[in-house]
């Protein structure tokens, strides 16, 4: 695995540990967003993030994360995290619609499943091997991900590494199939009650 894969996928692990705090003490700073969607990353101070009303791939709204600094050395994002309930032992995939502007380093949509007792890098996905650059027009990106049945939790977002614009609307979950690994369902796990059921307000229309 590449270094930059390593550490944002260590550093995906603590901002979601800690990023319900993070919402609850400063949803201001969201600008306009739901609670469920919270900024996060190893360098979250570098980045607004907001509702644009003015641009959107359909709809009224998109949202965004731009860099407040000239030189940032690390990423920010946009996420948010629910239960892994309503699809446990399937296939999903999560589709959205990314816009960017002058992005110095990339920008990747991103998903991770937490299973109990499997690799950490096992059920990620952040487009490292396909990431977007520079400037483009709304296009739309694909991840599919098997959901092991002990996971507890799904959690995606959009990151931009660097300096420059991005825009996300209009992201979906889709089961596509059953799974096609072996887990064990013997394991009895416990999806916490303070996450959101099911992904919310992906077309930030609310």
């Amino acid at each position: 695995m590449k270094k930059h894969q390593i550490i944002i996928l260590l550093s995906f692990f603590t901002i979601v540990s800690l990023g319900f705090i993070s919402c609850n003490q400063n949803s201001n700073q969201n600008k306009g967003l739901s609670n469920e969607w919270f900024k996060a990353g190893n360098s979250p101070q570098s980045y607004e993030v907001g509702l644009d009303k003015s641009i959107s791939q359909n709809g009224n709204n998109s949202s965004f994360i731009e860099s407040k600094e000239s030189k940032i050395q690390g990423f920010g994002t946009l996420m948010q995290t629910c239960s892994a309930k309503e699809y446990l032992g399937k296939k999903v995939k999560m589709s959205g619609f990314i816009k960017t502007e002058q992005v110095s380093d990339w920008v990747g949509m991103w998903l991770r499943i937490d299973p109990n007792n499997s690799p950490a890098n096992k059920y990620f996905d952040n487009m490292s091997k396909n990431p977007i650059k520079g400037t483009t027009n709304w296009t739309k990106y694909e991840i599919v991900l098997d959901v092991p049945s002990n996971s507890n939790s799904l959690n995606f977002g959009v990151l931009i590494s660097g300096t420059g614009k991005v825009w996300f609307d209009n992201l979906s979950f889709e089961i596509v199939g059953n799974s096609t690994e072996k887990f064990n369902d013997s394991i009895n796990i416990e999806i916490s009650k303070y996450i959101s059921p099911k992904p919310t307000n992906l077309d930030f229309e609310n």
